[in-house]
């Protein structure tokens, strides 16, 4: 299958390595979770680097790491109905597509869709804000 382009706003199916993780030796993550592409930048050499956010059910304990998807914008991403937030201080770096990307229920596309640009640009503004986030490279 032909992958899509990684668009800043998309959320895909990945196999998120959370950085205390990476530290104990794991290569993959435990669980394959939604995540929003944040930053995705085209290099002739060296491919498209995509930075991506990893959404949880858990609440954060400091609500400014962490932004609450609207159930309306879950909703519209095929998400379940159970409250999530995109972490803002735990990023994943990788070449798209990269070995972790799992397929969303048939499609076979990793894609579940699109955030609205409102959302999206609340989304951005939150994250660039944040200090120093854990940084994880996948390639």
């Amino acid at each position: 299958m032909r992958w899509p382009a990684p668009a800043p706003g998309m959320v895909i199916r990945y196999s998120f390595l959370w950085s205390a993780e990476a530290v104990q030796g794991h290569e993959e993550g435990i669980k394959n979770r939604p995540c929003a592409i944040i930053i995705a930048t085209s290099d002739v050499e060296t491919g498209t680097r995509t930075h991506i956010l990893p959404i949880t059910h858990t609440p954060p304990s400091n609500p400014r790491d962490a932004v609450e998807i609207p159930q309306l914008v879950k909703t519209h991403l095929g998400l379940d109905s159970k409250r999530s937030w995109i972490v803002l201080n735990a990023l994943n770096v990788f070449v798209w597509p990269g070995y972790d990307l799992r397929p969303v229920g048939r499609t076979g596309s990793p894609v579940y869709g699109m955030l609205p640009p409102t959302f999206f640009l609340h989304l951005r503004a939150r994250f660039v804000a944040q200090r120093n986030p854990a940084v994880t490279n996948r390639t």
